[in-house]
């Protein structure tokens, strides 16, 4: 971090923030999946609409795009937030409460929006930059890429913004601190399918067959060695089976095994490396055994990587922000996915992480008892109006 930092500025003064903690419950109430963002997506369009902000939608289906300029300066930067919720049933009794059996916000993208809508909200009425924000509320985040279907859409060809930003709440980071790392911060991911097939028999009968279930678990045991006994120590991957579906009877050794899992790494050629190790191990295995195994996988989210430049930029906003103490810059990665990696591949950005608190009680991502902490929302709509006014300086 550069050593002209700006000292910590006061926070601003939102005098909205009871509505947007009451719109964010809202959200919160009312969780809609991937696509299908319906309701959330009316919210956003409307309240955009109501600050005064240019509002585009049908990007990706449900994603919606705010545009707010001033002044005269050509440059337009990307905001972005996450609408979409889980398929998770709620285990929280409070107002609040999920209101859709089956779904919730188990990992903040109600507060996400919140915040963004905030930052929005301030900036159309103290227009204290020069340029163009682009505010973009991407659905589908949760395994289905919507980042990737709006960049299919058009998002950077009609609002060619020169840099794009995301940003993440995170249990066990504490309240007032922010995560900001150059390079990468979220892993990519590839799910597998093994398929084990070897000779139905009697169970008491196994030398009349060729056990799968024997095979499989030796496969499963055999893909520890992956990550440990090919990869770099200094290198990091992960290589987890997920599931293991065979057999229906007591007494019938079952033709076919399948085994499901994912893969986990922050590098293209670690990632070659863990599918060319899958391979061998499958043909090894299935040789020893007599059987046949075949592997497919499925390329889900790049790695998420911030660009050096963007991330200094972030630095120091957050600096300015929190507080030059509470910025962390050397956490480690998280093998998490996050979709926001495929607008990082199209344009230089930054992806940071906002602490939501102790993660205790089950106040974790993707768990039932989560709840986005209400105390983050003016620290997130402070960081994104520092942002804009540190990226589009008025002369």
């Amino acid at each position: 971090m550069s050593s002209n930092l700006p000292t910590r500025l006061p926070l601003l003064d939102l005098p909205f923030l009871a509505e947007l903690t009451a719109l964010r419950r809202d959200l919160h109430a009312h969780p809609e999946l991937a696509f299908d963002e319906y309701r959330t997506a009316d919210r956003v369009a409307a309240e955009l609409a109501r600050y005064g902000l240019e509002v585009h939608r049908g990007i990706a289906r449900t994603g919606v795009v705010g545009v707010l300029k001033a002044g005269d300066w050509p440059r337009l930067i990307g905001l972005r937030a996450d609408m979409d919720a889980l398929p998770v049933a709620e285990l929280n009794d409070f107002a609040h409460q999920s209101q859709h059996p089956g779904k919730m916000h188990a990992c903040g993208h109600d507060g996400h929006t919140a915040m963004l809508l905030g930052a929005a909200r301030y900036l159309a009425a103290h227009p204290d930059f020069d340029g163009t924000v682009v505010f973009i509320f991407q659905p589908a985040e949760e395994s289905e890429g919507g980042a990737a279907v709006m960049i299919e859409d058009g998002l950077f060809e009609r609002f060619p913004v020169e840099a794009v930003y995301g940003l993440h709440n995170w249990p066990g980071l504490p309240v007032g601190q922010m995560a900001v790392m150059p390079g990468p911060v979220m892993a990519g991911t590839c799910d597998f399918e093994i398929t084990v097939r070897g000779h139905g028999c009697h169970a008491a009968m196994p030398h009349q067959g060729i056990d799968a279930i024997v095979t499989g678990a030796q496969l499963v045991q055999a893909l520890q060695t992956v990550v440990s006994r090919n990869l770099h120590p200094c290198e990091a991957a992960v290589v987890s089976v997920t599931q293991f579906h065979a057999g229906e009877s007591w007494n019938v050794i079952p033709e076919e095994v399948i085994l499901r899992g994912t893969l986990r790494s922050f590098k293209p050629e670690v990632q070659e490396l863990l599918e060319s190790a899958i391979k061998r191990l499958c043909n090894g295995v299935a040789a020893a055994n007599g059987a046949l195994i075949s592997v497919t996988f499925d390329q889900r989210y790049p790695p998420t990587v911030n660009s050096p430049a963007e991330a200094r930029f972030c630095q120091e906003v957050a600096a300015a922000t929190f507080g030059q103490e509470q910025v962390l810059t050397n956490v480690l990665p998280s093998m998490g996915a996050e979709d926001f990696a495929y607008m990082l591949r199209e344009k230089p950005g930054c992806y940071v992480w906002l602490g939501n608190g102790p993660g205790t009680g089950g106040c974790t991502l993707h768990n039932p008892h989560y709840d986005f902490n209400d105390e983050l929302l003016k620290l997130g709509v402070n960081y994104w109006v520092r942002l804009v006014q540190r990226a589009l300086p008025r002369a």
